[in-house]
């Protein structure tokens, strides 16, 4: 009799311990940000900016931005917060600032989204910052915080600034695939015009030619490239980009515009063996 009560409370015990764990399962809160890295905050007496990347620094060329707001009373992040932003490189005889998109909400809606394609790094004497505004409370709020940019890690040219045979100035900014494959990869950048030392406006429809080499193997090329094309669902020029092997990558590029005329780069021949447009990468 003894051994059967025993059982039976070793199979309650088990049975509670089974249902509390399904509780905390329930009740676990995911963090929508556990996967990327927080790079800045920016704290006030009642609330705080968090803002992350994904990435451990901000790197010359396109970075996508996350921000979140936490009101410290309630420590629960915000919603509608009704973001902006002005990125600006202070150097030593002048200012400036860089392509940025505007600030959108994601699926979670205290987490906000929008990109800045930084064109230099900072250094010692020379840095940028981001003016966030948005509100809080029910009030306008504005704050600046400097920002660390630093070239990319992998030393591989990823952001073109140049001026153009039409005089303008543009920024070409390489945007995907993140991790580009031996496959026919999705191939994605933003282009950008300076309107002014503080403006930077989306150039639409016109044309990125792709003409990926392999200098190191005879500048061999590769089949079933697209251009980049423009597109008004995000703004963006998408294409596709055909790697046929593993190895160093200069993907020569030809910027067009809306008549067909060849603002920046050269075709690849016998006697040319490279664009003066391009990016850069290595599988």
């Amino acid at each position: 009799m003894k051994t059967i009560k025993y059982i039976v409370f070793i199979a309650v015990v088990a049975l509670s311990f089974s249902s509390c764990s399904k509780d905390d399962e329930g009740n676990i809160i995911v963090d929508p940000m556990e996967n990327y890295y927080l790079i800045n905050e920016i704290t006030d007496t009642d609330h705080k900016v968090e803002l992350y990347s994904e990435k451990t620094n901000l790197t010359v060329g396109y970075n996508p931005v996350f921000i979140r707001i936490k009101d410290l009373a309630s420590n629960n992040y915000i919603a509608n917060a009704n973001l902006s932003w002005m990125p600006m490189m202070h150097m030593e005889t002048m200012m400036h600032s860089a392509p940025a998109s505007a600030i959108s909400a994601t699926d979670d809606p205290t987490v906000f989204t929008g990109y800045i394609v930084f064109q230099m790094p900072g250094n010692a004497t020379e840095y940028w910052d981001i003016t966030l505004n948005y509100t809080f409370g029910g009030e306008q709020m504005s704050k600046t915080e400097r920002v660390d940019v630093v070239l990319p890690s992998d030393g591989l040219q990823k952001t073109q600034v140049f001026t153009g045979l039409d005089e303008v100035r543009y920024i070409l900014a390489y945007v995907a695939p993140k991790t580009p494959e031996v496959a026919i990869n999705d191939f994605t950048a933003v282009l950008y015009k300076m309107e002014d030392m503080m403006t930077f406006s989306v150039v639409e429809n016109f044309k990125v030619t792709v003409d990926p080499r392999m200098p190191g193997m005879g500048n061999h090329s590769s089949p079933n490239n697209e251009d980049l094309i423009y597109s008004t669902q995000d703004e963006m020029y998408h294409g596709k980009l055909s790697l046929t092997m593993t190895g160093y990558w200069r993907i020569n590029l030809k910027l067009l515009n809306a008549a067909n005329e060849v603002l920046k780069g050269e075709d690849i021949t016998d006697t040319n063996t490279e664009s003066s447009l391009f990016f850069e990468l290595e599988l």
